[in-house]
């Protein structure tokens, strides 16, 4: 149960991290301020606007989709 509690604590404060650090830099944390998102992550696939920022990239179009 160590483990498993360790590793939840780890990733919850690593997301943490990440909310901060974009929004310091004003970008959706979802698509990282780009504004579309790919399958896999692979820049050749075929983009789609992101569902976190609705496709503008800003981080304030985030969070208010997050509150509602």
């Amino acid at each position: 149960m160590g483990l498993i509690n360790a590793y939840s604590n780890w990733k919850t404060k690593r997301y943490e991290k990440h909310l901060t650090k974009m929004q310091s830099l004003g970008k959706c944390p979802d698509c990282n301020g780009r504004g579309y998102m790919t399958i896999f992550d692979y820049e050749y696939a075929a983009p789609y606007n992101c569902y976190g920022c609705n496709g503008s990239g800003l981080y304030t179009d985030w969070e208010e989709k997050e509150t509602e």
